[in-house]
Protein backbone atom coordinates (compact mmCIF):
# COMPACT_ATOMS: atom_id res chain seq x y z
CA UNK A 1 0.00 0.00 0.00
CA UNK A 2 1.25 3.72 -1.13
CA UNK A 3 1.08 5.78 2.17
CA UNK A 4 0.44 9.22 2.17
CA UNK A 5 2.20 11.31 4.06
CA UNK A 6 0.78 15.00 4.65
CA UNK A 7 2.04 17.91 6.71
CA UNK A 8 -0.95 19.98 8.28
CA UNK A 9 -1.13 22.56 10.40
CA UNK A 10 -1.72 21.93 14.08
CA UNK A 11 -3.91 24.32 14.45
CA UNK A 12 -5.98 22.32 12.11
CA UNK A 13 -7.22 25.33 9.25
CA UNK A 14 -6.39 23.68 6.52
CA UNK A 15 -9.97 21.90 5.86
CA UNK A 16 -9.49 21.09 2.79
CA UNK A 17 -6.75 18.24 4.25
CA UNK A 18 -9.22 17.43 6.95
CA UNK A 19 -12.24 16.69 4.78
CA UNK A 20 -9.74 14.41 2.66
CA UNK A 21 -8.47 12.33 5.64
CA UNK A 22 -12.62 12.18 6.82
CA UNK A 23 -13.14 10.61 3.25
CA UNK A 24 -10.78 8.46 4.04
CA UNK A 25 -12.11 7.16 7.06
CA UNK A 26 -15.44 7.02 5.55
CA UNK A 27 -14.74 4.65 2.87
CA UNK A 28 -12.93 2.22 5.45
CA UNK A 29 -9.37 3.66 5.17
CA UNK A 30 -6.71 4.15 7.88
CA UNK A 31 -5.29 7.57 8.62
CA UNK A 32 -2.69 8.26 11.31
CA UNK A 33 -3.24 11.27 13.03
CA UNK A 34 -2.00 13.53 16.36
CA UNK A 35 -2.74 13.41 19.44
CA UNK A 36 -1.61 15.36 22.68
CA UNK A 37 -0.87 12.20 24.00
CA UNK A 38 0.43 10.41 21.33
CA UNK A 39 -0.80 9.60 17.46
CA UNK A 40 -3.54 7.41 16.57
CA UNK A 41 -4.45 5.18 14.17
CA UNK A 42 -8.59 6.28 12.98
CA UNK A 43 -10.53 3.53 11.60
CA UNK A 44 -14.65 3.97 11.13
CA UNK A 45 -16.03 2.18 13.70
CA UNK A 46 -18.81 0.45 11.16
CA UNK A 47 -16.47 -1.00 9.02
CA UNK A 48 -16.09 -4.17 10.01
CA UNK A 49 -13.20 -5.27 7.26
CA UNK A 50 -11.93 -2.09 8.27
CA UNK A 51 -11.44 -2.95 11.71
CA UNK A 52 -10.20 -6.45 11.00
CA UNK A 53 -7.44 -5.20 9.58
CA UNK A 54 -6.99 -2.99 11.65
CA UNK A 55 -6.25 -5.86 14.19
CA UNK A 56 -3.72 -7.30 11.95
CA UNK A 57 -1.75 -4.36 11.32
CA UNK A 58 -1.51 -3.72 15.00
CA UNK A 59 -0.34 -7.47 15.97
CA UNK A 60 -3.08 -7.25 18.87
CA UNK A 61 -4.98 -9.43 19.82
CA UNK A 62 -8.83 -9.02 19.06
CA UNK A 63 -10.40 -9.68 23.03
CA UNK A 64 -8.72 -5.88 23.49
CA UNK A 65 -11.12 -4.11 22.14
CA UNK A 66 -10.35 -0.46 20.55
CA UNK A 67 -11.18 3.01 21.61
CA UNK A 68 -13.43 5.33 20.50
CA UNK A 69 -12.72 8.50 19.75
CA UNK A 70 -15.34 11.45 20.20
CA UNK A 71 -15.39 15.24 19.26
CA UNK A 72 -18.57 15.83 20.77
CA UNK A 73 -20.42 15.34 23.88
CA UNK A 74 -23.79 14.15 22.39
CA UNK A 75 -21.97 11.44 20.93
CA UNK A 76 -21.77 10.03 24.27
CA UNK A 77 -25.33 8.88 24.08
CA UNK A 78 -25.56 7.69 20.11
CA UNK A 79 -22.63 4.97 21.66
CA UNK A 80 -25.64 4.13 24.27
CA UNK A 81 -23.83 5.40 26.95
CA UNK A 82 -25.39 6.80 30.06
CA UNK A 83 -23.24 8.16 32.85
CA UNK A 84 -24.08 9.20 36.16
CA UNK A 85 -23.30 12.99 37.75
CA UNK A 86 -19.80 12.04 39.39
CA UNK A 87 -18.74 10.83 36.19
CA UNK A 88 -20.10 13.92 34.10
CA UNK A 89 -18.32 15.73 35.84
CA UNK A 90 -15.47 14.20 35.53
CA UNK A 91 -15.49 14.16 31.75
CA UNK A 92 -16.38 17.61 31.84
CA UNK A 93 -13.54 18.50 33.59
CA UNK A 94 -10.81 16.56 31.73
CA UNK A 95 -12.14 16.76 28.00
CA UNK A 96 -10.93 17.11 25.76
CA UNK A 97 -7.89 16.28 26.96
CA UNK A 98 -6.19 12.89 27.93
CA UNK A 99 -8.21 10.73 29.84
CA UNK A 100 -9.98 7.81 28.96
CA UNK A 101 -12.75 6.37 30.16
CA UNK A 102 -14.63 2.93 30.10
CA UNK A 103 -17.76 2.74 30.69
CA UNK A 104 -21.00 0.57 30.01
CA UNK A 105 -22.99 0.99 26.90
CA UNK A 106 -27.20 -0.23 26.77
CA UNK A 107 -25.90 -4.20 26.06
CA UNK A 108 -24.11 -3.26 29.38
CA UNK A 109 -20.59 -4.03 26.81
CA UNK A 110 -17.87 -2.06 28.77
CA UNK A 111 -16.35 0.30 25.99
CA UNK A 112 -13.40 3.01 26.12
CA UNK A 113 -14.36 6.51 24.78
CA UNK A 114 -11.87 9.63 24.79
CA UNK A 115 -12.14 13.07 23.26
CA UNK A 116 -8.67 14.61 22.61
CA UNK A 117 -8.01 17.89 22.56
CA UNK A 118 -5.61 17.88 19.74
CA UNK A 119 -7.02 20.23 17.31
CA UNK A 120 -6.48 18.33 13.68
CA UNK A 121 -8.26 15.14 16.01
CA UNK A 122 -10.89 16.78 17.43
CA UNK A 123 -11.77 18.25 13.26
CA UNK A 124 -10.69 15.01 11.89
CA UNK A 125 -13.30 12.96 14.22
CA UNK A 126 -16.13 15.63 13.65
CA UNK A 127 -15.58 15.87 10.17
CA UNK A 128 -15.72 12.07 9.61
CA UNK A 129 -19.46 11.66 11.30
CA UNK A 130 -19.23 7.68 11.76
CA UNK A 131 -17.93 6.76 15.01
CA UNK A 132 -13.81 6.27 15.07
CA UNK A 133 -11.58 4.30 16.95
CA UNK A 134 -7.95 5.07 17.20
CA UNK A 135 -5.24 2.70 19.29
CA UNK A 136 -2.05 4.03 19.10
CA UNK A 137 -0.25 3.88 15.74
CA UNK A 138 2.47 1.27 16.51
CA UNK A 139 2.50 -2.76 16.61
CA UNK A 140 1.50 -3.67 20.10
CA UNK A 141 4.09 -4.16 22.27
CA UNK A 142 6.11 -1.07 20.70
CA UNK A 143 6.08 2.16 22.15
CA UNK A 144 3.85 4.38 21.11
CA UNK A 145 4.85 6.96 18.77
CA UNK A 146 4.58 10.71 19.60
CA UNK A 147 5.79 12.08 16.28
CA UNK A 148 5.21 11.29 12.78
CA UNK A 149 8.43 10.20 12.27
CA UNK A 150 7.78 7.68 15.03
CA UNK A 151 4.73 6.61 13.68
CA UNK A 152 5.88 6.28 9.93
CA UNK A 153 8.64 3.76 11.32
CA UNK A 154 6.06 1.27 11.94
CA UNK A 155 2.88 1.99 9.88
CA UNK A 156 4.07 3.10 6.48
CA UNK A 157 3.00 0.44 3.50
CA UNK A 158 -0.05 -0.46 5.77
CA UNK A 159 -2.00 3.34 6.57
CA UNK A 160 -3.40 5.30 3.86
CA UNK A 161 -2.74 8.81 4.64
CA UNK A 162 -0.36 9.55 7.83
CA UNK A 163 -1.09 13.45 8.92
CA UNK A 164 2.17 14.62 10.61
CA UNK A 165 1.03 17.81 13.07
CA UNK A 166 4.34 17.76 14.90
CA UNK A 167 5.23 16.26 18.07
CA UNK A 168 2.84 15.30 20.48
CA UNK A 169 2.12 18.45 22.80
CA UNK A 170 2.49 15.80 25.84
CA UNK A 171 3.67 12.47 24.86
CA UNK A 172 2.37 10.98 27.37
CA UNK A 173 -0.84 8.37 26.92
CA UNK A 174 -4.15 8.63 28.60
CA UNK A 175 -4.87 8.14 31.47
CA UNK A 176 -8.27 5.26 31.52
CA UNK A 177 -10.52 5.14 34.56
CA UNK A 178 -13.12 2.57 34.80
CA UNK A 179 -16.10 4.83 35.40
CA UNK A 180 -18.33 1.93 35.18
CA UNK A 181 -17.64 0.67 38.82
CA UNK A 182 -17.98 2.06 42.48
CA UNK A 183 -15.83 3.37 43.40
CA UNK A 184 -14.09 4.22 40.15
CA UNK A 185 -10.83 2.96 39.30
CA UNK A 186 -7.92 4.01 37.52
CA UNK A 187 -6.89 0.91 35.13
CA UNK A 188 -3.84 2.84 33.80
CA UNK A 189 -1.92 5.67 35.03
CA UNK A 190 -0.60 8.42 32.53
CA UNK A 191 -0.75 12.00 31.45
CA UNK A 192 -3.18 12.71 34.23
CA UNK A 193 -2.46 12.24 38.06
CA UNK A 194 -4.44 9.43 39.64
CA UNK A 195 -5.16 12.07 42.40
CA UNK A 196 -6.35 15.07 40.05
CA UNK A 197 -9.32 12.21 38.97
CA UNK A 198 -10.32 10.77 41.73
CA UNK A 199 -10.37 13.81 44.51
CA UNK A 200 -14.22 15.41 45.33
CA UNK A 201 -13.15 19.11 45.14
CA UNK A 202 -10.22 21.12 43.55
CA UNK A 203 -9.51 24.61 44.33
CA UNK A 204 -7.25 26.87 42.46
CA UNK A 205 -5.60 29.91 43.53
CA UNK A 206 -4.65 32.45 41.31
CA UNK A 207 -2.19 35.54 41.35
CA UNK A 208 0.01 37.48 39.56
CA UNK A 209 3.90 35.85 39.89
CA UNK A 210 2.28 32.76 41.92
CA UNK A 211 4.88 33.74 44.70
CA UNK A 212 2.99 35.55 46.93
CA UNK A 213 -0.60 35.93 47.42
CA UNK A 214 -1.58 32.15 45.48
CA UNK A 215 1.03 30.92 47.40
CA UNK A 216 -0.08 32.03 51.06
CA UNK A 217 -3.35 30.98 49.83
CA UNK A 218 -2.92 27.57 48.81
CA UNK A 219 -0.47 27.39 51.93
CA UNK A 220 -3.22 28.24 54.45
CA UNK A 221 -5.92 26.27 52.99
CA UNK A 222 -4.04 22.89 52.91
CA UNK A 223 -3.47 23.55 56.71
CA UNK A 224 -6.88 23.54 57.44
CA UNK A 225 -7.79 20.90 55.22
CA UNK A 226 -5.14 18.78 56.63
CA UNK A 227 -6.16 19.29 60.62
CA UNK A 228 -9.40 18.49 59.63
CA UNK A 229 -8.93 15.20 57.45
CA UNK A 230 -10.33 16.55 54.33
CA UNK A 231 -6.93 16.17 52.48
CA UNK A 232 -8.04 13.77 50.37
CA UNK A 233 -11.28 15.19 49.44
CA UNK A 234 -10.12 18.63 48.42
CA UNK A 235 -7.00 19.26 46.37
CA UNK A 236 -5.87 22.49 46.65
CA UNK A 237 -3.25 24.06 43.83
CA UNK A 238 -2.10 27.41 42.62
CA UNK A 239 -0.55 29.67 39.26
CA UNK A 240 0.30 32.96 38.17
CA UNK A 241 -1.16 34.85 35.24
CA UNK A 242 2.28 35.96 34.84
CA UNK A 243 4.20 33.64 36.47
CA UNK A 244 7.91 32.08 35.36
CA UNK A 245 7.63 28.23 35.09
CA UNK A 246 9.67 27.27 38.52
CA UNK A 247 10.17 30.14 40.13
CA UNK A 248 10.56 29.81 44.02
CA UNK A 249 8.37 32.03 46.50
CA UNK A 250 9.40 34.87 47.75
CA UNK A 251 11.24 35.15 50.74
CA UNK A 252 9.13 36.99 52.76
CA UNK A 253 6.46 34.59 51.56
CA UNK A 254 8.42 31.62 52.92
CA UNK A 255 9.18 33.88 56.07
CA UNK A 256 5.29 34.53 57.34
CA UNK A 257 4.06 31.20 56.21
CA UNK A 258 6.90 29.88 58.74
CA UNK A 259 5.75 31.96 61.43
CA UNK A 260 2.18 30.35 60.47
CA UNK A 261 3.64 26.94 60.71
CA UNK A 262 3.55 26.15 56.67
CA UNK A 263 6.68 25.21 55.01
CA UNK A 264 6.67 26.51 50.69
CA UNK A 265 10.16 26.71 50.67
CA UNK A 266 9.65 23.76 47.97
CA UNK A 267 6.99 25.88 45.71
CA UNK A 268 7.38 26.23 42.51
CA UNK A 269 5.60 28.41 40.43
CA UNK A 270 3.50 27.77 37.31
CA UNK A 271 1.12 29.61 34.46
CA UNK A 272 -1.81 29.68 34.25
CA UNK A 273 -3.34 26.88 31.55
CA UNK A 274 -6.19 25.74 29.82
CA UNK A 275 -6.17 22.41 31.52
CA UNK A 276 -5.72 23.76 34.80
CA UNK A 277 -8.28 26.05 34.78
CA UNK A 278 -10.81 22.89 33.59
CA UNK A 279 -10.09 20.72 36.30
CA UNK A 280 -10.91 23.17 39.05
CA UNK A 281 -13.84 23.35 40.72
CA UNK A 282 -13.14 26.94 41.81
CA UNK A 283 -11.10 29.44 41.19
CA UNK A 284 -10.19 32.44 43.59
CA UNK A 285 -8.40 35.49 42.11
CA UNK A 286 -6.47 38.36 43.89
CA UNK A 287 -7.69 41.05 41.52
CA UNK A 288 -10.07 41.78 39.04
CA UNK A 289 -7.68 41.77 36.25
CA UNK A 290 -7.02 38.01 36.63
CA UNK A 291 -10.35 36.94 36.53
CA UNK A 292 -10.11 38.99 32.93
CA UNK A 293 -7.42 37.11 31.77
CA UNK A 294 -9.14 34.02 32.58
CA UNK A 295 -11.82 34.58 31.43
CA UNK A 296 -10.20 35.93 28.09
CA UNK A 297 -8.21 32.46 28.04
CA UNK A 298 -11.85 30.67 28.86
CA UNK A 299 -15.28 32.33 28.89
CA UNK A 300 -16.89 29.20 30.30
CA UNK A 301 -14.94 29.61 33.38
CA UNK A 302 -17.16 32.38 34.73
CA UNK A 303 -19.53 30.48 36.53
CA UNK A 304 -16.21 29.09 38.59
CA UNK A 305 -14.27 32.28 38.94
CA UNK A 306 -14.53 34.73 42.21
CA UNK A 307 -12.64 37.29 43.74
CA UNK A 308 -10.80 35.91 46.85
CA UNK A 309 -12.23 39.36 49.05
CA UNK A 310 -15.54 39.61 47.55
CA UNK A 311 -15.69 43.35 45.78
CA UNK A 312 -11.94 44.11 46.27
CA UNK A 313 -8.59 43.78 45.07
CA UNK A 314 -5.54 41.99 47.44
CA UNK A 315 -2.98 44.27 47.57
CA UNK A 316 0.07 42.47 45.92
CA UNK A 317 2.81 42.37 48.15
CA UNK A 318 5.96 41.63 46.19
CA UNK A 319 9.06 43.72 46.75
CA UNK A 320 8.01 45.57 49.67
CA UNK A 321 8.43 44.90 53.59
CA UNK A 322 7.61 41.50 55.57
CA UNK A 323 5.36 43.92 57.95
CA UNK A 324 3.22 44.28 54.49
CA UNK A 325 3.51 40.49 53.21
CA UNK A 326 2.48 40.08 57.57
CA UNK A 327 -0.58 42.42 56.42
CA UNK A 328 -1.77 40.63 53.10
CA UNK A 329 -1.73 37.77 54.77
CA UNK A 330 -4.07 38.73 57.63
CA UNK A 331 -6.56 39.23 54.69
CA UNK A 332 -6.13 36.23 52.90
CA UNK A 333 -6.79 34.41 56.12
CA UNK A 334 -9.62 36.15 57.33
CA UNK A 335 -10.47 34.97 53.24
CA UNK A 336 -9.84 31.48 53.61
CA UNK A 337 -11.38 30.90 56.74
CA UNK A 338 -14.66 31.25 54.79
CA UNK A 339 -13.80 28.86 52.01
CA UNK A 340 -13.02 26.82 54.69
CA UNK A 341 -15.94 26.84 56.34
CA UNK A 342 -17.86 26.08 53.32
CA UNK A 343 -15.68 22.90 52.49
CA UNK A 344 -16.14 21.44 56.17
CA UNK A 345 -19.89 21.92 56.41
CA UNK A 346 -20.03 20.28 52.60
CA UNK A 347 -17.72 17.15 53.37
CA UNK A 348 -18.15 16.28 57.35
Amino acid sequence: MQTRIIKISPNAKEEGLIKEAADVLRKGGLVVFPTETVYGIGANALNKKTIDKLYKIKKRPKNKPFTFHIARFETLKELGVDLNDRALKIVHKFWPGPLTILAENKEKKKIGIRMPRNEVALALINETVDPVVAPSANISGRKPPVSAEEAISDMKGSVDIILDGGRAEIGTESTILDVSVDPFKVVREGAIPKEDLLVDHYVLFVCTGNSCRSVMSEGILEKLLKEAGLSEKVKVDSAGTLSYLNIPAAPNTIQVMQEEGVDVSMHRGKSVTMPLLQKSDVIYVMERSQRDIILNMWPAAESKVRLLKEKQDIPDPIGKSIEEYRRVLGIIKDQIGDVFLGLFKRYK
